[in-house]
């Protein structure tokens, strides 16, 4: 092989094995943030203050270089920030909420504070195909449409549009929606528990509307619950669509195997 095109390949191989470091260092810092993530979200740091960079290296066998980029991970996602001659502190906490027990919002969260209920809409809307289908209500037919603004402790937590059937959104119309989940509301009105409800849970980006509404960048991520809530005797009774803002809210649940 000529020495010129020897040179070449040297070269060429300098370089990737340089770009193999960067993505290798770059892999160890996202599951280094991954590991500190659980320990931010979970009261790990009880005094809100991280331990310094060199102590994180050497707990997590890792370089200096690796806990600095993932504590950028971190600062990037608002859950921690740099304080000069104190550390490295949090700054943003996240609610937990349960995947594993259908229970309202202010039910959930009731040992985090209070959730409050900012009616934005209410009221009788011709159902779409495919929320009548959900509801096994005819096409076009009315059915209340209810638009909420949900604050935990006076800050937005998330934006809820919801559809009932009418033979009992009407009831809701009259009721304390501001102040009251709609699960004790329609328990109330129908007589008898809810019994089950069927969820799906997605990320999507936040449109201009939502975004407004949940005072978030436009474009940032936000975690979008769909739901449909049924009777304990089985009739679907509240179709949700909820848009949590991703940086306040965690979702966890207890899955068992089953074969």
């Amino acid at each position: 092989m000529p020495t010129e095109r020897i040179r070449e390949h040297a070269g060429q191989g300098a370089t990737t094995v340089a770009a193999h470091r960067r993505r290798l260092r770059a892999d160890q810092a996202r599951q280094l943030a991954d590991l500190l993530r659980q320990q931010v979200l979970t009261g790990g740091f009880p005094d809100g203050t991280l331990p310094h960079e060199t102590a994180i290296g050497a707990d997590y066998r890792t370089t200096r270089n690796t806990v600095r980029q993932a504590l950028d991970l971190l600062r990037a996602e608002g859950l921690v920030e740099r304080l000069p001659g104190v550390g490295t502190v949090v700054v943003a906490e996240k609610y937990p909420h349960g995947l594993d027990r259908l229970m309202g919002l202010a039910e959930t969260l009731r040992e985090h504070g209070r959730v409050s209920n900012e009616v934005r809409s209410a009221g009788p809307v011709a159902a779409p195909a495919p929320v009548a289908e959900r509801l096994r209500v005819p096409v076009g037919s009315d059915v209340l449409y209810i638009e909420r603004l949900r604050r935990l402790n006076g800050l937005p937590l998330s934006l809820d549009l919801t559809y009932i059937p009418l033979d009992l959104g009407t009831a809701l119309l009259g009721a304390d929606l501001e102040n009251t989940d709609v699960f004790r509301l329609l328990e109330a009105i129908t007589g008898q528990p809810l019994g089950h409800a069927e969820i799906t849970l997605e990320a999507v980006n936040a449109d201009a509307h939502s975004a407004t509404v949940l005072q978030a960048p436009r474009g940032s991520a936000v975690l979008m619950l769909e739901r449909l809530t049924h009777l304990a005797d089985g009739r679907p009774v509240d179709l949700e669509f909820i848009r949590f803002r991703g940086d306040r809210i965690t979702m966890s649940g207890l899955l068992r195997r089953s074969l």
